[in-house]
């Protein structure tokens, strides 16, 4: 008896790993299949004189863009690292200088700021990171407390998790968005960075955000990606805003989405840097510099283009750009996976295909 289970036992374990072997192989066979290996990767060693949209740079000055960061380094709820996002800053601030503006960076403690630095770094990332004035300024930040808002026709909150910790509360923090405001300037803020805006009341003691069209990183967001993010973070961004009487705009899931209220200008996610840039720039009277759409930004909308128009339109798109960072289309099918829709799962992943 005891032999014939031994037996069993082992041709269940050659089977098993036959069937493992199996599934391995064809799920390597199925992923080379994507060819992502050939896709365009950025050039760690990019200068701001490589980048195109500063080529067509406006030459005139056309006054001041603050940029805020986080200072906090460290969530005290689980004693990992936070901070802002390079990539929410960096894109942001070439558009601003490409459009005219000079640049300060500020955070509430000053000095050097925490760095989050995120996968799928672009070329205007590694430029800024390589870029000595700019270096210069983030290591240098400028204190919340001694920034004079009578400089600046606007102001940026960048991103990043840490400012659900020291923007909301910060009195400076809420002169400068007051003051910018109340005098005509435009305020902005992608991501997490609308928390700077949660307590701010104009001269009149009104909330800045009652009654305003915004968004921000949103709760589905936030929840997908810490399942605990109730316990761990202060609060969630989006349900703030909404009891602070914000008509808050959510879009879909990691992707682009800005809206512009007048001078109140704001992005969901790191994916709507961009747009939420030229819009500042748009809210401030000009038209921003033309600029050729990275292939993260041409797989956002071909991806907005199956959610909103369905996957014909998205193929269409697709085929119109094949310069598209299909790793962006082939992430959006996995989270679709990991949410049980497999329609979506199984129609993204036919998009990702070369």
């Amino acid at each position: 008896m005891k032999k014939r289970m031994l037996k069993r036992l082992g041709k269940f374990v050659l089977g098993s790993l036959a069937l493992v072997l199996v599934l391995g192989v064809a799920g390597y066979v199925y992923g080379i299949g994507f060819k992502l290996h050939e896709l365009p990767v950025a050039d760690p060693q990019s200068q701001p004189a490589d980048l195109a949209l500063l080529r067509n740079a406006i030459q005139e000055s056309r006054g001041k863009i603050l940029a805020v960061v986080t200072s906090t380094d460290i969530n005290p709820n689980t004693g990992k690292a936070t901070g802002y996002e390079l990539t929410e800053l960096s894109r942001a601030y070439y558009v601003f200088l490409a459009n005219g503006y000079e640049v300060d960076i500020a955070s509430p403690l000053g000095g050097e700021p925490p760095m989050v630095l995120d996968d799928g770094l672009v070329d205007a990332d590694h430029a800024f990171l390589n870029d000595a004035t700019a270096m210069q300024k983030l290591e240098n930040s400028l204190p919340v407390a001694e920034v004079d808002p009578g400089n600046y026709a606007a102001v940026y909150f960048v991103g990043g998790k840490g400012t659900l910790f020291d923007f909301p509360e910060n009195a400076d923090i809420q002169h400068i968005v007051r003051a910018i405001y109340s005098n005509g300037g435009v305020v902005g803020a992608v991501c997490h960075g609308p928390a700077a805006l949660l307590n701010v009341t104009l001269d009149d003691g009104s909330s800045l955000v009652q009654g305003k069209r915004l968004t921000g990183f949103t709760n589905d967001e936030e929840l997908f990606l810490t399942k605990k993010a109730r316990e761990v973070f202060p609060f969630l961004l989006q349900e703030s805003l909404v009891a602070k009487s914000a008509l808050f705009v959510e879009g879909e899931l990691y992707l682009d989405n800005t809206v512009v209220d007048g001078r109140l200008v704001t992005g969901q996610n790191p994916w709507s840097t961009w747009s939420t840039a030229e819009a500042i720039i748009t809210a401030l009277g000009h038209d921003p510099v033309a600029r050729e759409r990275s292939g993260e930004e041409l797989a956002v909308d071909v991806l907005q283009r199956y959610y909103r128009e369905g996957l014909a339109a998205a193929r269409q798109a697709r085929l119109a750009w094949p310069t598209l960072d299909r790793r962006i289309v082939l992430m959006h099918a996995l989270v679709a996976g990991m949410q049980a829709r497999w329609g979506d799962a199984w129609n993204l992943q036919r998009l990702a295909r070369p």
